[in-house]
């Protein structure tokens, strides 16, 4: 089986929409992106850090899900990342309420030795040197570096961000980091600018409104699936970037043409997170549900025209 690295917090979330609360819940980008690439045959690790705050059944989930918690370092005497917030009622912009960096403040990522050759790098949301650090430590290119990062890193990383950039494949963020990043509006263009700043593909993503790929002169875009109820958008992004990464791993094909399926495999798994609060909906998530939303995706974009 080929092998997929994530990198990303392992984290605390408490957090509140107009539809309750929760205490502190199971979060982190590295969790929903775990979870959600479990969905694809391939062998994966997430390389991040807990206190020992951090409950055992946590992570037992992570294994039971076949995923490698070697490079899951445990500080004794440490408190786990805890992040809260708060959303507004059209769910899509939100307050932060708490961050608590904890252990995340030193962590230096160690690669475990049988991932050194991983097929596919996911480096979620974090620090862009640990994410640098991390491709330091590979001792074979990997066919495919995915990274997500987000307007905190822009603020206050952004010479670093900028080194990171030079080294991936694929970068994922959404619309308004883009036209942060590039200083441009049009996302066309923002999507140009960012591809000449290393990245040869760029996805943005643009959360209920879909999802775009563009790669040289290609635009693809995909529709995200209509629901009729979103309870949390907590980890959705992370979720999507879990699946086009799993989906990629597991085809082992990273031509754009695979590409537009790994959106869709990413969309279809973020439909599901949004469904209940933090991770509690891809925890009891089975294949035959993805499987089948998988059909809707399909009937939702397909048509015959006459040219």
């Amino acid at each position: 089986m080929n092998k997929l690295l994530i990198v990303g917090t392992v984290a605390f979330d408490a957090i509140e929409t107009p539809f309750g609360k929760t205490d502190k819940i199971l979060g982190g980008a590295g969790t929903y992106i775990g979870l959600s690439a479990s969905f694809f045959n391939l062998q994966s690790a997430i390389v991040s850090v807990v206190g020992d705050d951090f409950p055992q059944e946590y992570l037992d989930l992570l294994t039971e899900r076949n995923i490698d918690i070697s490079g899951l370092e445990v500080v004794k005497g440490g408190k786990t990342f805890f992040w809260s917030g708060r959303y507004h009622n059209d769910l899509n912009s939100r307050d932060t309420l708490d961050t608590q960096l904890n252990v995340l403040a030193d962590f230096q990522p160690k690669v475990p030795e049988n991932y050194k050759n991983a097929d596919v790098v996911m480096l979620g949301n974090l620090h862009p040197l640990v994410q640098s650090s991390v491709l330091d430590q590979m001792e074979t290119k990997p066919k495919l570096v995915v990274l997500d990062t987000m307007n905190f890193w822009m603020d206050c990383a952004l010479p670093e961000l900028l080194e990171v950039m030079k080294r991936v494949d694929v970068i994922a963020i959404n619309d308004e980091e883009a036209r942060q990043l590039s200083g441009e509006y049009s996302l066309v263009k923002a999507a140009a600018k960012i591809q000449s700043m290393g990245p040869k593909y760029v996805v943005i993503k643009k959360g209920e409104h879909g999802a775009l790929l563009f790669h040289d002169l290609q635009v693809f875009f995909a529709p995200a699936l209509p629901l009729e109820e979103v309870f949390d958008p907590t980890g959705a992004g992370d979720t999507f970037a879990g699946g086009f990464a799993g989906f990629i791993t597991q085809s082992e094909n990273v031509s754009f043409e695979n590409m537009k399926n790994a959106i869709i495999y990413g969309s279809n798994l973020a439909s599901f997170c949004v469904e209940k609060f933090g991770t509690e909906r891809m925890v009891d998530l089975e294949k035959k549900e993805v499987v089948s939303r998988l059909k809707q995706f399909k009937s939702l974009t397909q048509f015959d025209i006459e040219l």
